[in-house]
Parts: C-alpha cells; sequence; structure tokens
C-alpha cells in the first residue's frame, strides 16, 4: 500500500512539473503568412527567378533609404536574392529587373484567441494505515520487535485534471516585408513596367519587435521568389533554420 501511494505521489508529480515546463517555454517557431506571384509564361506555368541582376530601392516614399533599419532591411533582401543566383548590378540603369521593397508594421488590433491552461487541483489530505517495526520492551528488561499500525497522515498533492479553454482578446500587430521585381523600362504610354514576380510576408502576433521579425520574413521570401502560392497559405518557421542563418549572415 505504501509502495503504491508513493508511485501514484511520484507520478502526478513528474505530469505536473512536465505541464509547467511545456506551459512555461517560450517557442522558436514563427508562423508566417506567405502570398506569391509569378508572372506566368507562354504555358502558364510560373517560371522560377532566373540569375539576374537588379537595382533596388524602397517602394514606400516613408522610408527613409539612408537610415541605419532600411540599410539593414535591404541587405537581408539582398541575400534573399543571392539564394536566387541574383546580383545587385553595379549601375541601377543596367539592372535587368528594378527591386521594390517596402516593410513595417501595421497599427494594433485586437484579435480573439483560444488559450488553453492545464488545470490543476489539489487532493485533500488522507489517512493511511501503516505497518512499522518497533521496539518494546519485556518484562525481563530486554527488548523485543513487534510489527505494529500506525495512522499516518499523507498531504494532499496536486493533480492533473484535463484542460480549460477561454477565449479571450488580445492586441496583435501585423509585421510585413513586401519584395517585388518588375521590369527596368521606362513608363511607356502611361503603363508601368511589368511585374514579374512579388512575395508578400507578414506575421501577426502580440510582438513589437519589427526588427527581430525582418530576417524570419526574410527567409520565407527566399524560399518563395518566382512561384506561385495562389493564395495567402501559413508557413512555419524556426530561428534556428539554415535558411534563417543564412539571412542573418548577410551579404
Amino acid at each position: 500500500m505504501k509502495i503504491h501511494a508513493m508511485l501514484r505521489r511520484l507520478m502526478n508529480a513528474a505530469l505536473v512539473a512536465s505541464l509547467v515546463f511545456l506551459a512555461g517555454c517560450s517557442t522558436t517557431t514563427y508562423t508566417v503568412q506567405v502570398d506569391a506571384i509569378a508572372k506566368p509564361t507562354e504555358t502558364g506555368v510560373a517560371a522560377a527567378a532566373a540569375p539576374q541582376s537588379y537595382h533596388i530601392h524602397s517602394k514606400n516614399l516613408k522610408l527613409d533609404e539612408s537610415s541605419l533599419r532600411y540599410k539593414e532591411v535591404s541587405d537581408y533582401v539582398k541575400t534573399a536574392l543571392s539564394g536566387k543566383g541574383m546580383y545587385e548590378a553595379p549601375k541601377p540603369e543596367n539592372a535587368d529587373v528594378v527591386i521594390d521593397i517596402d516593410y513595417g508594421m501595421d497599427a494594433p488590433r485586437v484579435k480573439f484567441e483560444t488559450i488553453s491552461t492545464p488545470i490543476i487541483m489539489q487532493t485533500p489530505g488522507t489517512y493511511e494505515i501503516q505497518r512499522e517495526q518497533r521496539l518494546v520492551l519485556k518484562p525481563d528488561g530486554t527488548y523485543e520487535t513487534v510489527w505494529v499500525d500506525v495512522r499516518v497522515y499523507v498531504p494532499g498533492r496536486p493533480e492533473f485534471m484535463g484542460m480549460r479553454e477561454e477565449v479571450t482578446p488580445v492586441i496583435v500587430y501585423e509585421k510585413y516585408l513586401k519584395v517585388s521585381a518588375r521590369e527596368n523600362k521606362e513608363t511607356s504610354e502611361g503603363r508601368a513596367p511589368a511585374e514579374v514576380w512579388s512575395v508578400n510576408v507578414s506575421a501577426e502576433d502580440k510582438s513589437q519587435e519589427l526588427r527581430k521579425y525582418i530576417p524570419i520574413l526574410a527567409s520565407a521570401t527566399a524560399d518563395y521568389i518566382g512561384t506561385n502560392t495562389k493564395e495567402s497559405k501559413p508557413i512555419k518557421i524556426d530561428e534556428n533554420d539554415e535558411v534563417v542563418k543564412f539571412i542573418k549572415k548577410g551579404m
């Protein structure tokens, strides 16, 4: 009886400890939305981005191209482009395509999320009868070992009762990076040069750390340059992925 009770307590304690550990661990995996479009070929199949030269600049007039933040973001984008065999043209006018970039963080908004938390209950203490050995003094002055029943109090223990789901409002921020390529031509008859491909990547959560997210978004961009996703699709990226390390290393 004593051994079984001890095993139950150890198993419950281990379960509770693992739940607390999992609840407290911070994840390094990010869920991002990717929406990629590429100019179709004559057969209607998107062509992969071929090695070509480019000139890069900001599509958003509010972004200061001389700022350190812009230079950092553009370096991440250049690194992503290099993974596709693309390179920066020595002279802008000689570039095959113009790379437009835009990045930032939208205004906060309220989103309702379902949060699951473990339900831990403290069970009440109980009394158990345990047998113990004791020394009893005999009339002749010697001691005798006898077994006696002892009523022992066993304190309550935490037990896992299940999971509780609650819908709660949270404030989220969308961080985004938009990269597109267009033909390096002059505007003709009021029409802008044709777009070759574009990749829009975003991540929406409670974090306001845009700088932390840019290399994550850029790594997703690298995987989808010159492809068609047909619609926005979620993908998961771990910050320890080789592509992320490649992007962070820079040019």
